[in-house]
Protein backbone atom coordinates (compact mmCIF):
# COMPACT_ATOMS: atom_id res chain seq x y z
CA UNK A 1 0.00 0.00 0.00
CA UNK A 2 1.19 3.17 -0.69
CA UNK A 3 1.50 7.08 1.22
CA UNK A 4 -1.58 7.81 -1.63
CA UNK A 5 -3.77 5.88 0.08
CA UNK A 6 -3.02 6.82 3.60
CA UNK A 7 -2.96 10.73 2.15
CA UNK A 8 -6.70 10.12 0.70
CA UNK A 9 -7.59 7.96 3.42
CA UNK A 10 -6.73 10.87 6.21
CA UNK A 11 -7.41 14.40 4.26
CA UNK A 12 -10.39 16.24 6.18
CA UNK A 13 -12.84 17.64 5.98
CA UNK A 14 -14.34 13.97 4.87
CA UNK A 15 -17.07 11.17 5.65
CA UNK A 16 -17.35 7.58 4.86
CA UNK A 17 -19.18 5.11 5.61
CA UNK A 18 -18.48 1.85 7.59
CA UNK A 19 -20.40 -0.94 7.01
CA UNK A 20 -20.61 -4.13 9.62
CA UNK A 21 -22.59 -7.57 10.15
CA UNK A 22 -23.69 -9.08 13.13
CA UNK A 23 -22.79 -13.18 13.33
CA UNK A 24 -26.10 -13.33 11.58
CA UNK A 25 -25.95 -11.53 8.75
CA UNK A 26 -27.51 -8.31 9.71
CA UNK A 27 -25.68 -5.59 8.03
CA UNK A 28 -25.52 -2.12 9.62
CA UNK A 29 -23.76 0.92 7.87
CA UNK A 30 -23.13 4.18 9.68
CA UNK A 31 -21.46 7.15 8.76
CA UNK A 32 -18.34 8.14 10.47
CA UNK A 33 -15.50 10.79 9.78
CA UNK A 34 -13.15 9.27 12.56
CA UNK A 35 -11.26 6.89 10.37
CA UNK A 36 -7.70 7.20 10.55
CA UNK A 37 -5.00 5.61 8.87
CA UNK A 38 -2.00 5.35 10.83
CA UNK A 39 0.38 3.39 9.49
CA UNK A 40 0.13 1.60 5.46
CA UNK A 41 -1.80 -1.38 6.89
CA UNK A 42 -3.78 -0.30 9.79
CA UNK A 43 -7.27 2.02 10.45
CA UNK A 44 -8.21 3.03 13.52
CA UNK A 45 -12.01 4.16 13.96
CA UNK A 46 -13.62 5.35 17.24
CA UNK A 47 -17.51 4.14 18.41
CA UNK A 48 -19.96 4.39 20.68
CA UNK A 49 -21.95 1.50 22.12
CA UNK A 50 -24.14 1.47 19.64
CA UNK A 51 -24.70 -1.30 16.46
CA UNK A 52 -21.15 -1.00 15.10
CA UNK A 53 -19.57 -1.92 18.38
CA UNK A 54 -21.94 -4.97 18.96
CA UNK A 55 -21.53 -6.43 15.30
CA UNK A 56 -17.92 -6.08 15.80
CA UNK A 57 -18.12 -8.11 19.19
CA UNK A 58 -19.33 -10.82 16.91
CA UNK A 59 -18.03 -10.23 13.72
CA UNK A 60 -14.43 -8.84 12.97
CA UNK A 61 -14.83 -8.08 9.08
CA UNK A 62 -16.44 -4.53 7.88
CA UNK A 63 -15.54 -2.41 5.01
CA UNK A 64 -15.25 1.65 4.87
CA UNK A 65 -16.47 3.80 1.60
CA UNK A 66 -15.25 7.03 0.89
CA UNK A 67 -16.24 8.95 -1.81
CA UNK A 68 -16.47 11.91 -3.24
CA UNK A 69 -18.46 14.00 -6.16
CA UNK A 70 -17.63 14.39 -9.17
CA UNK A 71 -19.09 16.46 -12.11
CA UNK A 72 -20.88 13.21 -13.44
CA UNK A 73 -21.35 9.65 -11.80
CA UNK A 74 -18.04 8.42 -13.85
CA UNK A 75 -15.91 11.53 -12.24
CA UNK A 76 -17.16 10.40 -8.86
CA UNK A 77 -13.73 9.65 -6.23
CA UNK A 78 -13.72 6.90 -3.97
CA UNK A 79 -12.92 3.53 -2.41
CA UNK A 80 -13.59 0.68 -0.78
CA UNK A 81 -11.37 -0.50 2.14
CA UNK A 82 -12.31 -4.17 3.05
CA UNK A 83 -10.99 -4.77 6.90
CA UNK A 84 -10.56 -7.27 9.84
CA UNK A 85 -10.56 -6.42 13.12
CA UNK A 86 -7.31 -6.85 15.25
CA UNK A 87 -8.75 -5.34 18.51
CA UNK A 88 -11.49 -3.92 20.68
CA UNK A 89 -10.59 -1.38 23.42
CA UNK A 90 -12.78 0.50 25.61
CA UNK A 91 -9.59 1.42 27.61
CA UNK A 92 -6.45 2.72 26.45
CA UNK A 93 -4.25 4.98 25.23
CA UNK A 94 -5.54 5.37 21.52
CA UNK A 95 -9.09 5.93 23.49
CA UNK A 96 -7.73 9.06 25.12
CA UNK A 97 -6.42 10.43 22.28
CA UNK A 98 -8.89 10.01 20.16
CA UNK A 99 -11.32 11.27 22.82
CA UNK A 100 -9.01 14.02 23.91
CA UNK A 101 -8.79 15.15 19.65
CA UNK A 102 -12.69 15.30 19.31
CA UNK A 103 -13.42 17.35 22.25
CA UNK A 104 -11.21 19.89 20.21
CA UNK A 105 -12.89 19.44 16.91
CA UNK A 106 -16.28 18.73 18.28
CA UNK A 107 -16.57 19.17 22.29
CA UNK A 108 -17.31 16.91 25.23
CA UNK A 109 -20.52 16.16 24.29
CA UNK A 110 -19.40 14.71 21.26
CA UNK A 111 -16.55 12.88 23.06
CA UNK A 112 -18.62 11.55 26.06
CA UNK A 113 -20.36 9.38 23.22
CA UNK A 114 -16.84 8.07 22.74
CA UNK A 115 -16.79 3.90 24.19
CA UNK A 116 -14.54 2.30 22.05
CA UNK A 117 -11.40 2.18 19.69
CA UNK A 118 -11.54 -0.31 16.72
CA UNK A 119 -8.59 -1.47 15.57
CA UNK A 120 -8.30 -2.97 11.88
CA UNK A 121 -6.09 -4.51 9.48
CA UNK A 122 -6.89 -3.39 5.55
CA UNK A 123 -7.37 -6.64 3.54
CA UNK A 124 -8.43 -5.55 0.36
CA UNK A 125 -8.71 -2.60 -1.69
CA UNK A 126 -11.38 -1.95 -4.26
CA UNK A 127 -12.13 0.98 -6.59
CA UNK A 128 -15.80 3.23 -5.40
CA UNK A 129 -17.04 1.45 -9.30
CA UNK A 130 -15.07 -1.55 -10.52
CA UNK A 131 -15.21 -1.71 -14.01
CA UNK A 132 -11.45 -3.22 -14.36
CA UNK A 133 -9.39 -0.54 -12.99
CA UNK A 134 -7.48 -0.27 -10.03
CA UNK A 135 -8.19 1.34 -6.53
CA UNK A 136 -5.27 3.34 -7.23
CA UNK A 137 -6.80 4.98 -10.47
CA UNK A 138 -10.50 5.90 -8.34
CA UNK A 139 -8.52 8.03 -5.79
Amino acid sequence: MTSKLMDYFNKQPRIGVLSTSSKDGKVDSAVFGSPQMIDEKTVVVATGKNRTFSNLQENPYAMFLIMEPGADIMAWKGIRVYLKLKELATSGEMLDMIKSQITKIAGEEAAKMIYATATFEIIELRPLVDMGQSWEKSI
